[in-house]
Order: structure tokens, then C-alpha cells, then sequence
């Protein structure tokens, strides 16, 4: 008897990592340039005071997610007005854009309708921009975060391009296409509802996308918290699950708004799979 139960749960995990192996098999993840946004102080980024006197410039990145069972985008980035604007200032704050998504879309041969889902790893205005250029995909939303961008029980302004979508809500964490290899991690405090993203890739192993998580490879490092987060205790309780998943998985971590982690990735029309 214990031979044959030894023989059935063998072969129940190697039919697991069999079936792993065959969705992954195809898994794609493609980095778009959403931006760039440079602070000329950036002691809001540190309730420790360290950051007083400094400036920085930051990467907005998105990412295309292709499974064999549809196409995931994560982020959406700053407005495409910038396009024709130019860089505009506001505040300590200077953004710009030079492609929209669209048009980073057509260098791989896609168009909005392509893309079955978008998600955002929370509600800032440099992740959720380009949100009108997706009207057909299905939003997939932690309910947290849906209700922290609602006014009145309504979205509008920035948000209103989500308002018509078809909707998945979640709580806690998301398997997107129910076998594990794209999973979406709540990591609030940033904001309330705040995820990553975790990607499975064949060759490339285990991706974590930090969304603003961490801004800064020296804030992952520091474990800094921006003055402007919601919850700090939330928020390095988030750190501590984020840090446990990525050696558990000996993870690559991407920080979304890190030029140098950005610049390391392939350019469009090459990716990680």
C-alpha cells in the first residue's frame, strides 16, 4: 500500500510540473517605455530624512504578459498627450513620453483589441494613464484599490477609461490564468490595494515586478519609505513577504521605475521567456 501511495503522489507531482512546464512553455514577457519622470528633491521618497537635497530620475515602465491563454498588461503609464507636449513640469516633478503603448504594441504586431487583460500594480497617475486606449480588456483590479479610486462610488477623471471595462476584483493574491505561472502578490501600503507581479518564465526563471513597492534599487536596499505611502507599517510588512518570495524563488527583480534594472531588459521587439 505504501508503495502504491509513494508511486501516485510521484506521480501527481511530475504530472504538476509537466503541466507547469507546458503552459510556461510559451510565456513571453515584452518591457514598454511609459516615460520618465525626474524629481528635483526627493526627500518625500524617505521618511528616514536621507533623501533631503538629492534628485533622481525614474524609469516608467509596463509589460506585456503573453500566455498561451491570452495577453496580460501590466502598468499603463503616463498620458500620450506628453507625446506632443514635451516634458511638463509640475512642482518638483518633470514627466515625459515619447511612444505610447499603441504604438509600442504595433512593433510586435498587436493592437489594443489583442490584449485580453490589463491590471496595475496600484492607482498612481504615472501606472494608470493610458487607460482609454484599452476599452475592450477585462480589468483585473484588487478591490482594495478599486475602492481607493472611486469619488462618490464613481470613477472618473484619470480613471474613467476603467469605468465601462469588464472587471475581475480580487482579494489577496491573483493566479491569472489559473495554473500558476502569472500570479498577482498584494503588497499594500504603498497604496491600499498595491500588488506585483510574479512571472514564471522558462528560461529566464522567476520574475518579480516590484510596482512602486520599492522606487530605487537603494530603497530596496535601505528599505526606505516614501513620506507619501499609505501605511508604513503596512508597507514593511509588505517589503518582508516581497524579499521572502524572491529567495524562496531565487527571483530576478525588476524595479519598475529603476533605469538600470530597465535598460538591462530587451528592447522591443525582443523579450524574456
Amino acid at each position: 500500500m505504501r508503495i502504491v501511495i509513494l508511486s501516485l503522489l510521484i506521480s501527481i507531482y511530475y504530472g504538476n510540473l509537466a503541466a507547469q512546464e507546458t503552459n510556461n512553455s510559451g510565456l513571453k514577457l515584452y518591457t514598454f517605455d511609459c516615460g520618465e519622470l525626474t524629481f528635483s528633491e526627493m526627500d518625500l521618497f524617505s521618511t528616514a530624512g536621507d533623501y533631503a537635497g538629492t534628485t533622481a530620475t525614474f524609469s516608467d515602465s509596463c509589460f506585456l504578459i503573453r500566455h498561451k491563454d491570452g495577453d496580460l498588461l501590466w502598468d499603463l503609464g503616463l498620458n500620450v498627450e506628453l507625446i506632443k507636449e514635451g516634458p511638463v513640469q509640475s512642482g518638483i516633478t518633470t514627466v515625459s513620453l515619447n511612444k505610447s503603448l499603441v504604438q509600442q504594441l504595433e512593433e510586435i504586431d498587436l493592437i489594443p483589441d489583442d490584449i485580453e487583460f490589463v491590471s496595475i500594480s496600484h492607482s498612481d497617475y504615472d501606472h494608470v494613464l493610458q487607460n482609454p486606449s484599452f476599452p475592450n480588456a477585462t480589468w483585473i483590479v484588487n478591490e482594495k484599490e478599486l475602492s481607493a479610486m472611486k469619488k462618490d462610488g464613481e470613477l472618473a477623471g484619470m480613471y474613467s477609461g476603467f469605468k465601462n471595462m469588464k472587471r475581475i476584483v480580487f482579494n489577496g493574491d491573483y493566479d491569472v490564468f489559473g495554473d500558476g505561472t502569472v500570479m498577482i502578490l498584494q503588497t499594500p501600503g504603498h497604496t491600499p490595494g498595491h500588488t506585483v507581479l510574479q512571472v514564471m518564465l522558462k528560461e529566464t526563471g522567476p520574475i518579480l515586478l516590484s510596482g512602486d513597492l520599492y522606487h530605487q534599487a537603494k530603497s530596496r536596499e535601505l528599505k526606505r519609505v516614501p513620506r507619501f505611502n499609505y501605511d508604513e507599517a503596512q508597507t514593511r510588512q509588505s517589503f518582508e513577504r516581497f524579499e521572502k518570495i524572491a529567495a524562496e524563488l531565487d527571483a530576478k527583480v525588476i524595479i519598475q521605475h529603476e533605469s538600470t534594472d530597465i535598460e538591462a531588459l530587451p528592447k522591443l521587439p525582443n523579450y524574456l521567456q
